[in-house]
């Protein structure tokens, strides 16, 4: 019983993460977007302001990117989690 509540947790927290990273990812898109607009005022307009928000768009991207491998890495936990109890599972009632 107490694997079966284990698990249905760990579905719960798999689900969230992949809302998560889905959630992310369509910001990681956008903010692409944002880097290459930016950038392309900054090679137009050679301005400090638009050099600074390049920078800025440029290093918000790197944060998106960096949430999305954490998300990603406690899905991997997250789901080695569940392959565990699972195998315990299964050798509990053979």
């Amino acid at each position: 019983m107490r694997i079966e509540r284990n698990l249905n947790a760990l579905t719960d927290h798999l689900n969230q993460a992949r809302e998560e990273l889905r959630i992310v990812e369509e910001q990681i898109l956008f903010q692409m977007d944002v880097v290459e607009e930016t950038k392309t005022r900054m090679l137009v307009s050679e301005t400090p302001l638009a050099d600074r928000d390049h920078h800025e768009a440029r290093a918000d991207h790197e944060r998106m990117l960096k949430e999305r491998a954490r998300i990603q890495a406690r899905m991997a936990e997250l789901q080695r989690e569940q392959d565990r109890l699972l195998d315990r599972m299964l050798g509990s009632r053979t």
